[in-house]
């Protein structure tokens, strides 16, 4: 194998295979890496536009048994600080998410084994008659499959009565890394990387626009980076020709501080932010047929977020106005409306507001800018 072949293989978007990225990552230079990425980009989202939402990122019940390693945020049943999220909460929380001139709702939360397909659809269902232009992200395919276990269902008949309770699109959570070797060490009680594909598969079927993820950087090989990335691939080429599929994939590092992950398995957050650019880089290259690519600026901090955009990512994410799960692990960057447009204009780049789907919005007037506890900290 040669770089420069493989490099050019990229440009011309054909698919690598598993051991093709792998000698590319390990060999290539990161500015050639970047700049192919960058290429990329350009393909397919031309111009100098990097876009941002306004969500928040808010959890149904923090009760859970998947016990994943590299979580401190879930709860067992019953423990004292065990809530299942009510309707009151979820208004105030609403309300002020559309006071930040937010109009989704990233919801999500554990395995509670007492919430069937009934309290999701409820649920979805109510919030849709309170608040009728609210979005709804919600759940992921471990939640899906936990649901589908539960009800003796299948996973087409979980999402399709989501989607008429008002599911509007499914986040990439919990794929982590697709190969149940790593899955078996570090989120035992979630999905196998099969039945993750699978219920992203039938999602895309029932025209439910989906994302994918990638937590890296604890026990997997880059091997086994590679191969999420393929099997994500796949995916994706099997698609409908009127759905959506992946629009969008958003790696992330391991977060480790007081993680089980850390203590028993040894495992640290090494990725440095050259790593972390090179793994963009790498999604774009790997990934020819998913359009936006998005930077982790929670987990990796602004500068390094900013060379992103030059190395194939084309999107900032969220200001977050909530987020409780990677938070509790050590991430502790946080953006306000301002503050996420000037991280964007100071790298070269023009902000544009979007929606789930990626269509453009108008920023509205006289938004409030969220305000962050202590635990959080202001990228300006």
């Amino acid at each position: 194998m040669n770089v420069d072949d493989l490099l050019q293989r990229a440009l011309r978007q054909e698919h690598l295979s598993i051991e093709e990225g792998v000698f590319l990552f390990q060999n290539a230079a990161t500015p050639d890496l970047s700049y192919v990425g960058n290429a990329l980009r350009q393909k397919h989202v031309p111009g100098n536009t990097v876009t941002w939402i306004i969500d928040r990122n808010s959890n149904t019940t923090n009760v859970c048994i998947a016990n994943c390693k590299f979580c401190n945020f879930y709860r067992r049943p019953g423990h004292d600080e065990a809530y299942i999220t009510s309707i009151e909460e979820y208004k105030q929380k609403i309300e002020e998410t559309f006071a930040f001139g937010g109009e989704q709702l990233l919801l999500q939360g554990g395995h509670h084994p007492d919430l069937g397909l009934k309290f999701y659809a409820d649920l979805f269902r109510e919030l849709k008659q309170l608040y009728p232009n609210l979005k709804l992200h919600a759940l992921g395919p471990p939640e899906i499959a936990h649901i589908a276990k539960l009800e003796k269902a299948s996973h087409t008949e979980v999402l399709a009565e989501l989607k008429g309770a008002g599911l509007d699109s499914l986040p990439g959570a919990g794929a982590e890394i697709l190969n149940d070797r790593v899955r078996r060490l570090i989120s035992k009680g979630k999905c196998g990387g099969q039945e993750w594909l699978d219920i992203m598969a039938a999602a895309h079927q029932l025209d439910i626009t989906t994302s994918a993820t990638m937590m890296f950087g604890h026990i997997e090989t880059d091997e086994e980076r590679m191969e999420h990335f393929v099997r994500l691939r796949e995916v994706q080429d099997k698609k409908p020709a009127h759905a959506k599929g992946f629009l969008a994939f958003i790696p992330w590092p391991f977060q480790d501080e007081e993680t089980i992950l850390k203590k028993i398995k040894r495992a640290r957050n090494t990725c440095t932010g050259d790593e972390y650019v090179r793994m963009i880089a790498m999604s774009r290259i790997m990934l020819p047929n998913v359009v936006n690519i998005q930077a982790s600026w929670l987990t990796v901090g602004k500068p390094v977020a900013q060379v992103c955009l030059h190395s194939g990512a084309n999107d900032f994410g969220s200001i977050m106005i909530e987020e409780n799960v990677v938070s509790a692990a050590g991430a502790a960057f946080r953006f306000t409306a301002d503050g996420i447009q000037e991280a964007i204009r100071d790298a070269g780049f023009v902000p544009q507001l979007r929606n789930q789907q990626y269509g453009f919005r108008d920023l509205p007037k006289d938004i409030k800018q969220q305000s962050l506890d202590r635990k959080t900290m202001i990228v300006d």
